[in-house]
């Protein structure tokens, strides 16, 4: 008992304790948000957006559609404000997905697209009517200013490509 008692939760409670997890509440309340912003009970994906933002630290524009698998490790201080998001997305705390310039009318030409398999790292910004391709690696603490190819790897302010291509998860030169 080098690290104390085992505090593995009964059986019963593994399924409540996932559940209330800081990884699915937001996920959860991102996609019952746009659930019914598109049904037109704005009012209610409006409820569900505020908890995020108060419980979680996430902002996210209950207008953005969502692909399956998306992650969200950490969500104090992201802000989501993409025209859309494909599947299999990480999206590292500190990051903003948003438009160049005030957008009250939230015009998708101005907002950035996230395709299949991206993953953006901590503090990274994304800014403008950008998309990021298939399998795109964005750098911590990138500023991405221009779209992003399929399969790469940018870093920097603003944010370039590294020459590197990404295959299965690794960068290959």
């Amino acid at each position: 008992m080098v690290h104390g008692p085992d505090v593995t939760p009964p059986r019963g409670w593994r399924l409540w304790l996932g559940l209330a997890s800081p990884r699915f509440v937001p996920i959860l309340n991102c996609r019952l948000a746009y659930f019914f912003y598109i049904r037109r009970l704005v009012v209610i994906a409006k409820l569900f957006s505020t908890a995020n933002f108060f419980l979680y630290g996430l902002e996210i524009a209950i207008r953005c559609p969502i692909g399956p698998g998306l992650f969200l490790p950490h969500t104090q201080g992201t802000v989501i404000g993409a025209a859309r998001i494909g599947a299999n997305v990480t999206i590292y705390q500190g990051v903003t997905l948003g438009a160049r310039e005030v957008d009250f009318a939230y015009g998708q030409d101005t907002r950035p697209i996230v395709e299949d398999g991206v993953i953006i790292g901590s503090g990274a910004k994304v800014i403008g009517g950008v998309t990021l391709g298939h399998g795109a690696r964005i750098g911590a603490n990138s500023v991405v200013l221009a779209s992003v190819p399929a399969e790469t790897l940018v870093i920097g302010i603003p944010a370039r490509d590294t020459a590197l291509t990404v295959k299965d998860g690794h960068a290959n030169t």
